[in-house]
């Protein structure tokens, strides 16, 4: 079982999850039944797709990182990853077949500074520039992408217009909350991110300084959060949220947690799939209780 679980992570299955079962959380968020939308399944293959491809890049215009314990699993699983790689840009494209034009169209910019994130713009034999050296930038990148594909795909796929500040404080709730464990990997990878000379926010701020940030997002989350859903009277998400951000709020000084090799993949992206898990459970809990 172990094992089955480290597959998932290692694959990026999981974090694939957690990315289509956030999206299920916008339809609750938007008062819509939580289901099975073809659209679910293109953000899935999407992330899933996106992960393993800015993997591949990095293994082939980097040789030696396969040697580091962050790609033990790719080197050790080599064929079975080139397979995973095939399988998610082949269900991207048949889930992207099947979506709605309205989707693609939404998609394909956000999809674009994606691929731009982890795909090198122009480089030579001494040099590959990607988007994500630009300085200070790589976390808002990500926080952007997430809360953007997140929240605009069902509000795209529905064809219905929603009160713009509702919107407003969905896209807010999820760009603070995912930067607020991004943060944590950029502090990991401090060591790997100086000798490349890429500056990010930890490098600017120092570790202690960048974990108040992380700290501090989340507080923003509550806040934001308390605030929309008492304004909309819903409860039920309120609680949902509050759970969330506390134990994500745990989770970021578990000072014991740190120490495991899975830390970063298994709990800090762990707590976007607990989200979700979260407001659908509690959706359920309100809706036949």
């Amino acid at each position: 079982m172990v094992q089955i679980i480290r597959t998932l992570i290692h694959s990026n299955i999981y974090i694939s999850l957690a990315a289509a079962l956030f999206t299920v959380e916008t339809q609750i968020q938007l008062g819509m039944n939580p289901e099975w939308y073809p659209y679910l399944f293109l953000i899935f293959f999407a992330t899933l797709c996106e992960y393993n491809i800015h993997r591949f890049i990095t293994v082939l215009t980097h040789k030696d990182a396969l040697n580091s314990e962050k790609h033990k699993w790719v080197k050790d699983n080599l064929i079975a990853f080139y397979a995973l790689v095939f399988l998610s840009v082949a269900g991207f494209i048949v889930t992207a077949l099947m979506a709605k034009k309205e989707v693609l169209l939404t998609l394909a910019p956000i999809a674009a500074l994606t691929l731009l994130y982890s795909i090198p713009v122009y480089g030579n034999k001494k040099s590959i520039f990607r988007l994500r050296e630009i300085p200070y930038l790589k976390i808002f990148i990500i926080a952007f992408t997430w809360s953007a594909t997140t929240v605009l795909l069902p509000i795209i796929h529905t064809g219905r217009s929603f009160d713009s500040v509702h919107i407003g404080l969905m896209l807010a709730e999820r760009f603070v909350f995912i930067l607020a464990i991004t943060i944590p990997f950029d502090i990991r990878d401090m060591d790997a991110d100086r000798i490349a000379r890429t500056k990010t926010i930890p490098l600017l701020l120092g570790e202690k300084r960048s974990l108040i940030m992380s700290y501090a997002s989340v507080l923003l989350f509550l806040a934001i959060s308390l605030f929309h859903y008492s304004m909309l009277n819903q409860a039920f998400i309120a609680m949902a949220m509050v759970i969330s951000a506390i134990s994500t709020f745990i989770f970021l000084k578990w000072d014991k947690a740190k120490r495991s090799s899975l830390y970063h993949y298994a709990i800090l992206d762990g707590t976007i799939l607990l989200q979700g898990l979260l407001v659908i459970g509690f959706w359920f809990l309100q809706k036949f209780v």
